[in-house]
């Protein structure tokens, strides 16, 4: 169930799923599951941008996140450049830390209000032993990076606008040096036009340094601008998977054309858009077969008991892929 880029893989994730205890008191047995991530499988390859995209709670920043191991994964396969991060212990997996990253959606919280920017983005290279010059250098160097001065070394967080915090938060991320990162909705907290500079950014990022990003965002129009691929998720599964032109252009599961039916196109009518009916389930308790089939407007008998085959799909000589029982005759 591999979603291959070209080349060979830097991250490949397999049947890996985040389960969360439900419990009535702290130390009670379980009395059940959320199943935040519940069997996806992806690959990434080195230099790539694959987008992650899905209405909120549909396990997004929980796979992001059990990537990085900030979260502890309840089965599958990480592996990143022949290492099964899931299987390392700690001192196995310090020095694999610095290779990969993560920028957070609200760059506020995510910054140490208590230090300066210059003692921000270095910190990781200090933890690290991996400064190099003085402190002033080589965060004036890393705030160049990103487009600030030095002017903004002995300044706090609380000081800046909310870009130029998102700024200093990918200058920590970029400082050690990663091959791969989490981008978990790094612009979805900032105004449109500041959104376009920090895409931008990221992009010129990637092509500076052969940098991978996963892309989480809920917002395909911004998936579109930053993505070579795209994966759709619901309810913790993956329902479609391909190149961003492929996916948007031409949807083809069900869930998928509902989000593109949203994106609006300047200068062009907004064509039909695709309201699904209800709410998502809860991950707690899915429902079976499709996931999708209680709001699906194409839903079939079998799909309330089946769960939906992988079938590789194409458009325009351009493969993706799709779980859907629409596909699978």
């Amino acid at each position: 169930m591999a979603e291959a880029g070209s080349g060979r893989a830097l991250l490949s994730v397999r049947d890996l799923r985040t389960w969360f205890p439900i419990r009535r008191l702290l130390f009670s047995p379980s009395r059940g599951y959320v199943k935040a991530v519940d069997g996806v499988s992806f690959d990434l390859s080195p230099g790539e941008t694959l987008g992650l995209v899905g209405e909120s709670g549909c396990g997004k920043t929980t796979l992001g996140r059990t990537l990085l191991r900030l979260e502890r994964a309840s089965g599958g396969r990480v592996v990143y450049n022949g290492h099964d991060l899931l299987s390392l212990g700690e001192a196995a997996l310090r020095p694999l830390r610095r290779r990969l990253q993560m920028i957070f959606q609200d760059p506020y919280s995510s910054l140490n209000p208590r230090l300066a920017v210059r003692d921000i983005v270095t910190e990781g290279l200090r933890q690290h032993g991996q400064l190099d010059g003085s402190l002033d250098a080589v965060a004036t160097r890393l705030l160049h990076e990103v487009g600030l001065d030095a002017s903004a070394l002995y300044r706090y967080p609380h000081e800046f606008s909310g870009g130029q915090r998102q700024r200093i938060s990918i200058a920590r991320a970029i400082s050690l040096q990663p091959e791969f990162i989490v981008c978990d909705e790094a612009v979805s907290a900032l105004d449109v036009s500041i959104q376009a500079q920090i895409i931008n950014l990221l992009v010129d990022l990637r092509h500076r340094y052969g940098l991978s990003y996963l892309f989480i965002s809920h917002d395909l129009s911004v998936i579109r601008h930053i993505s070579q691929r795209v994966a759709v998720m619901y309810l913790g599964r993956l329902v479609e998977v391909g190149e961003t032109r492929a996916v948007i252009d031409a949807p083809q599961h069900p869930y998928t054309q509902a989000l593109v039916s949203a994106i609006p196109v300047p200068g062009k009518a907004r064509s039909r858009r695709i309201v699904l009916r209800g709410d998502v389930p809860s991950p707690a308790n899915p429902p079976s077969g499709c996931r999708f089939h209680t709001r699906c407007p194409q839903a079939m008998d079998h799909c309330k008991t089946v769960e939906p085959p992988l079938v590789r799909l194409k458009h325009n000589g351009v493969e993706h892929r799709v779980w859907c029982h629409l596909y699978s005759h």
